[in-house]
Formats: structure tokens, sequence, C-alpha cells
């Protein structure tokens, strides 16, 4: 097949996996072509059966905001007619989806004939969706796609609380390819950081307010009185500022590490014993599968998707949003008896290999296959 993927190219869930999936997909020797404004951050060299088609924008003194829609637009046209794509698959409904369809309607009025499918990844519908003004596109966007997907059953069913949906949502979870988190000879780093063997602790995120990082902080003083920790923090975003004056105030700031974004996270999970995930939402919780895929347990909070990923008890524990004291808890029961870690530990990666590639990109080859065929014999 020869697919079009559309998706944001940032350190977002929704782009990772958008890049992952083209990338798999590829190796099987499908033709896939991402269409996106910069290159994937994942998508790295060049690779075989992958193009890359810029979506380039200009200034024009007429509009105060560059009409990135309209744009995109015209580009999907461009790269389905002149590619022969037999199918489009678009991920995150602002603006994607819209454009998806125009594009569509368009190309259907030249006698070329492509279906389009949307995948949910969770702000453009829990965030994005719950805006007044966005409603009615995504509404129409979801309603007029040839087939549409969710990460989650709990994004499937807040998609169906906040829309008039009327399409069937498959849900494909997302996926990892286990074999490529797993890192031997790792101890140089850990040294690093925990020249002691401390304990290491890990947060990983956009650092925006809905990820409430502030109580990974409130956690981390609790659990420094009792244990010998380090805390290391990935990312960047709106919040990190505030965040890094707060850690400085702290009598434990001296083991507390601000990392940055970083285009790979797996040298700084496989160091770590615990994943910290207190998000006040997550519509699937890419990074906890991420841990466990480096047999890292994660403490985080039961709220959307996450119950769907990490089993309590097992693979992790989870607690109440901004319940920081029991998350705490449940921190130092693990981190304080040996046994224990290493039995959640060898659950977390046991949990995240019922979600890897192998077993989700069939899913998605099945869907395709489908939606071709049904869109065709319309």
């Amino acid at each position: 097949m020869k697919i079009g993927i559309v998706l944001y190219p940032t350190f977002g869930g929704s782009g990772i996996v958008a890049t992952e999936l083209g990338k798999e997909l590829a190796k099987k020797n499908h033709q896939v072509h991402f269409i996106t404004y910069t290159e994937p951050v994942r998508l790295g060299e060049l690779r075989k059966n992958i193009f890359y088609h810029e979506v380039t924008t200009s200034d024009y003194p007429l509009f105060k905001y560059t009409p990135y829609e309209q744009v995109l637009t015209s580009k999907l046209v461009d790269v389905v007619k002149f590619e022969k794509l037999d199918l489009l698959h678009v991920h995150y409904a602002i603006p994607h989806a819209s454009a998806a369809y125009m594009a569509q309607q368009i190309l259907l009025d030249q006698n070329i004939k492509i279906p389009f499918i949307t995948s949910l990844h969770g702000t453009d519908i829990t965030l994005v969706g719950k805006d007044p003004s966005f409603e009615p596109v995504i509404n129409f966007s979801i309603n007029h796609s040839s087939s549409v997907t969710a990460v989650s059953k709990s994004l499937k069913k807040e998609t169906e609380k906040l829309f008039k949906v009327q399409k069937k949502i498959n849900v494909i979870p997302n996926f990892i390819c286990i074999q490529d988190y797993q890192l031997v000879n790792n101890d140089f780093y850990k040294k690093r950081f925990a020249p002691n063997n401390e304990k290491i602790i890990c947060h990983i995120s956009n650092f925006r307010k809905v990820k409430r990082i502030q109580d990974v902080l409130a956690a981390f003083e609790i659990i420094s009185k009792k244990i010998a920790v380090k805390l290391i923090l990935v990312g960047d975003g709106p919040e990190r500022s505030s965040l890094e004056r707060l850690s400085r105030e702290s009598v434990y700031s001296n083991h507390i590490y601000y990392l940055g974004s970083l285009k790979s996270t797996k040298e700084v999970l496989n160091i770590s014993d615990i994943f910290f995930l207190p998000s006040l939402t997550e519509s699937f919780g890419l990074s906890a599968l991420e841990a466990m895929a480096c047999s890292v347990p994660v403490i985080s909070t039961k709220t959307g998707g996450i119950p769907e990923v990490v089993v309590h008890g097992e693979s992790g524990m989870l607690s109440n949003v901004g319940d920081f004291k029991n998350m705490a808890k449940n921190t130092l029961n693990i981190l304080s008896n040996e046994h224990q870690l290493k039995k959640f530990k060898a659950n977390a990666l046991k949990q995240a290999q019922k979600f890897d590639v192998k077993k989700i990109l069939p899913l998605y080859e099945k869907l395709y296959e489908d939606c071709i065929e049904g869109h065709f014999n319309k």
C-alpha cells in the first residue's frame, strides 16, 4: 500500500506514535509518505520506503495568521495525486482531519478517490475538543472520516460523550518496539546521577499544567526523608521555569536534575527504578508504556486510559489525582524492598510486551485494507 501520514512532528505522543507507525509499515514494504511542516523528530536518517513532504507556508499581508489548514489541504491534494496514494492516515483531529476531508473532495472532483482514517490521540478531544469554537469542525471531521481510531477505551468513551459521533470508533492502543528499549552496560550513565547507588525516580513530559509535575516534587520530598533517592526530570514546556524555582527552594535541590527535551529517553529510563506520572488526565500514557518497556514500574494517577496500560499492584501503583502522599507511600513500599522492586520490574516488562508493535501493527494493516476496500466499493 501507498500510505500518506499526516502528523504534528513534535515530541508529543501523537507525533511519536505516527512516526513509529510509518517506520514499521515501511519495514513491511509499504510505501509511506510523511506530510507535515518539518521533519518528525523520530524520523532520523534516510530509510527505505519512506518519503517526506514538507508543508511550506508563506506570510501574506492580507492574513493576520498563516492559513495552515488550506496550505496542508493543497499539499495533500498534490501528494495524493502525483504519488498515487491509496490512503491518508491523519493523526490528531484539528486541523488534519478537516484538511483531509477537503482534499478528498477536491480530488473527487478530479475523479480521484482517496479514503482517510482519523486517529484521535487525546488533547484533540479532551482539550481542544471542549472549546465550543472547534466542536462543529471536529464533529464533522470525525463523522466524515472513512474510519476512526482512538488510542484507548477511555478516549473513545470521552469522544462519544463530547460529540455526536455516528462513526464506529476502533480502539487501537499505542505501541512500542520492545527490543528498541533494551539497553545493556548502562552503569556508567547511572553513576553520573547516582554515584552511591541511590534509587532513581524519573518523570518525562511536555511540562504542561495537566502533567501536575508539582506533585512529583512534593512526593519526592516525602520519599527523600526515608531513603536515598535522585529525581530526573526530562522535557520542557511552560511549567519548567516555575518548577525549577520551586526545586531550588527544596533542601533536596542537589538531588534533582532537569535534562530538558531529549530525542531519546530510553537511556534515562534504563537507569531508573520508578517512573512517576501524576497527570490530571492521560488518554493513553505512552511515556508510562515506554518506562515499562525498560522494566521500570509506574507510579501514576488512575485517570483516563492509564488503567488500561498500567496494572495496579503488578506493573505499577495507581492513586487518585492530586494524592501525592499516597503516590509517595506506594513508591516507598516498592523501593524499600528489593524483592518487591524486582517483582514489579519483571511485571512491568511483561505488561509492556502486550503493546509490542508486532501485535498492534497488524490491526492497522487490517483497518487500512478494509478502509480501502470499503471506500472503492461504494
